[in-house]
């Protein structure tokens, strides 16, 4: 079994443990990924897996966990089964304690410039530099930026930080982390960016997933048009006749599938001033197009990588890469992104399972999301 450091917020190793039952690790590209520990009670320094503890996996400081829950049971076969439950999110998830304060001039924070940069302005000033002090977040610092991703507008508005720099990863494809710095006692935030594996590239060796390959365990494949969506009418300021719309997107037809956006929340005043009419127009627009990527049509690949197969785990390929995912017998080839790993270590073995692209939307995911939308109507 791969051993699990335990660790105090404040950098003091406890213990190092190996004689668990069962550790099931979830990394996400975008959002905040977990790790499930299972363990006996009676196991050596058990008692020291408590609520607020971190436990970073085989030494990885990129893989680093934050126990918030706990739970045992018993059962009518006593001590073999008296099982500790741990269940640690990702430490990226401390952000999920702040939300969005807009500065005390303007409604919103808005921000725009390169998808880094966006994203670790919003995470600076609630979290590391933020003007109330009792906000920052202890010994967390944020890596230098590198600029990296497209032009990104956004604006927020006390929303919980986690899931805005979610969205902010979802749209513009870089992913997020906080890793270790031990050396300097620091958590770092910082962006990724994958490398792109596909068949068609030649500038690295090529990754390509598949049962023919001796490099898919399993895998399940489906494809919707349900929720897609491709022209966008966006409202911002104004009342009926005279709100201002802005109509993105030119299908016809049966092909043409409409969406309306309330947008607004788009300033047409700053400090009293007017804003120039093209930069309201290109930021409405821009808003109606974040709303249009997360509808696109919907191809789902998940599979049951062979761990004992020609690729290598993060040799190879890694959280975040383009990869090639190819099942001939379906006519199926599919270039996409490696947006979640699931890593299971049990006494039986270690097996890995991947989500290739976004992860197929759940009820839940789609009840949130509706609260969330209802949220944001009451802070307007």
């Amino acid at each position: 079994m791969k051993p699990i450091r335990v660790m105090t917020p404040d950098f003091e190793l406890l213990t190092e443990i190996d004689s668990y039952e069962s550790a099931v690790v979830t990394r996400s590209w975008s959002e905040v990924g977990s790790l499930d520990l299972r363990i006996n009670r009676y196991m050596k320094d058990a008692h020291l897996l408590q609520k607020g503890v971190l436990l970073i996996l085989g030494g990885q400081l990129h893989k680093i966990f934050i126990i918030k829950h706990r739970e045992i049971e018993l059962d009518e076969n006593g001590k073999i089964t008296e099982n500790w439950i741990i269940k640690a999110p990702s430490f990226k998830s401390i952000l999920a304690s702040r939300i969005t304060i807009p500065p005390s001039h303007s409604a919103y924070d808005n921000k725009q410039g390169s998808a880094e940069e966006v994203m670790k302005h919003y995470v600076n000033v609630n979290a590391v530099n933020p003007v109330n002090p009792k906000r920052i977040i202890p010994n967390l610092v944020i890596a230098n930026n590198l600029n990296r991703g497209g032009v990104l507008t956004w604006q927020s508005r006390y929303k919980n930080l986690a899931e805005e720099v979610t969205e902010q990863s979802l749209a513009s494809g870089l992913g997020w982390d906080i890793t270790i710095d031990l050396t300097n006692k620091k958590y770092v935030f910082d962006v990724k960016e994958g490398r792109n594996l596909i068949a068609t590239q030649n500038s690295l060796p090529p990754v390509i997933f598949s049962p023919n390959f001796d490099s898919l365990k399993n895998l399940k494949y489906s494809e919707s048009e349900l929720n897609y969506r491709n022209v966008a009418y966006i409202a911002g300021q104004g009342e009926g006749m005279d709100r201002r719309i802005v109509e993105l997107g030119d299908a016809t037809g049966i092909n043409r599938h409409e969406i309306f956006v309330d947008a607004r929340d788009i300033e047409e005043e700053v400090d009293g001033v007017a804003r120039p009419s093209q930069d309201i127009i290109n930021d409405l627009t821009a808003q109606g197009q974040l709303e249009l990527e997360k509808l696109l049509q919907e191809n789902y690949l998940e599979g049951q990588v062979l761990t004992k197969s020609p690729l290598k785990y993060e040799i190879d390929y890694d959280l975040g890469d383009s990869v090639t995912i190819q099942n001939m017998d379906w006519g199926v080839t599919m270039d996409a992104p490696i947006t979640e790993i699931k890593e299971v270590y049990e006494a039986s073995g270690f097996q890995i399972e991947a989500v290739f692209g976004n992860d197929r939307p759940t009820l839940i995911d789609k009840i949130k999301k509706g609260f969330k939308k209802m949220d944001n109507e009451l802070l307007k």
